[in-house]
């Protein structure tokens, strides 16, 4: 799953710099374990959403990582490689835009397989 996280990251990062975009996105560690702890939730609990069955969202998850300032988060389920997550994520006008949000400068990436396929979480900071 890693290895998917870390091609997810570049691709977002080339499509960045197609879109004028100054720096690319460096990869955070806090962002990347709220991101991977999304995904294996959602995978664990069988849900889908931006939010836990407790009403956690992105701020909590990455707040509790001790991460400050969250700017986004795109969620996916069923691609089954990074290329195609990442096509899926700029077709849609809100996930595109959380991709090129060149205010954006961390991300984290997360996936966790499950019997519906793989849930992706991608999650993008200010700091």
């Amino acid at each position: 799953m890693a290895a998917l996280a870390a091609e997810v990251v570049k691709l977002s990062n080339a499509e960045r710099d197609k879109a004028g975009c100054d720096a690319p996105l460096r990869v955070d560690d806090r962002l990347v374990a709220a991101a991977r702890g999304h995904s294996e939730d959602m995978a664990a609990r069988d849900y889908f959403d931006h939010v836990s069955p407790e009403g956690d969202g992105p701020g909590e998850r990455t707040a509790a990582e001790g991460y400050p300032q969250w700017s986004g988060e795109n969620l996916a389920l069923g691609y089954s490689t990074a290329e195609d997550v990442v096509a899926g994520w700029m077709r849609s006008d809100g996930h595109r835009r959380n991709i090129l949000n060149c205010d954006s400068v961390a991300v984290g990436v997360g996936a966790a397989d499950s019997e519906k396929g793989i849930y992706w979480t991608q999650i993008f900071g200010f700091v």
